[in-house]
């Protein structure tokens, strides 16, 4: 019985340090990109960025407001994509991104070349920190459990829900003044396989670990 409590103690350990090291690194990335949002934003970001160019407060809380609306839509719709780890992705990522903005380490925008190798790091941490806490397996964020959430109600392929909801929240965003530039376009075809590398990678090695 001890060693099964030991080996449940551990797996759980190795699932959460994997989960909260992933937010860490995604609300760092979003931060990073931040710095250069004159280059474009994940549709998201865009809507979040200009909630808070538009109404204060700060970017983090307007991730948190609409990352808890996306809960309450998703509760309502499938409860079966909601969980703990839906919750603290909605809490934590936000004020994790503020914080590092707020600490003032990283490099501004130099309006050079410069730029996109900050803005390919951001992507790069995102990919990274998003693989990895989805491979701790605690739970997806928000915004992926109201995809998966749209798609089911609606019987859609969740790449078709994806492009709608990211097409919708982008059009949103452009119209409150957020900062959407041609990378915007791209955003997605980038971080994606970086994320799927990432996920493979952290879930083999979450494997080996616990």
């Amino acid at each position: 019985m001890e060693v099964q409590t030991s080996k449940s103690w551990r797996h759980n350990s190795i699932r959460y340090a994997f989960f909260f090291t992933g937010l860490v690194c995604f609300g760092l990335g979003v931060a990073v990109s931040v710095k250069v949002k004159h280059l474009g934003l994940h549709p998201w970001d865009v809507l979040n960025v200009a909630l808070f160019e538009h109404f204060g407060f700060s970017i983090g809380t307007w991730s948190i407001i609409v990352g808890l609306i996306l809960i309450g839509i998703s509760l309502l719709v499938s409860k079966k994509y909601v969980n703990i780890g839906t919750f603290l992705n909605a809490l934590l990522i936000g004020p994790i991104m503020d914080f590092f903005l707020w600490i003032d380490i990283l490099p501004d925008a130099s309006n050079n070349w410069t730029d996109y190798l900050l803005l390919l790091l951001g992507i790069l941490l995102i990919g990274i920190g998003g693989g990895m806490y989805v491979a701790g397996g605690v739970g997806a964020g928000p915004r992926d459990g109201f995809m998966l959430s749209m798609s089911e109600r609606f019987r859609l392929s969740v790449s078709k829900a994806r492009i709608i909801v990211e097409s919708i929240v982008l059009i949103i965003g452009f119209l409150l003044g957020g900062p959407v530039f041609w990378v915007t376009f791209i955003y997605t075809f980038i971080l994606s396989p970086i994320f799927q590398f990432s996920l493979k990678f952290f879930t083999r090695l979450r494997t080996k670990l616990g």
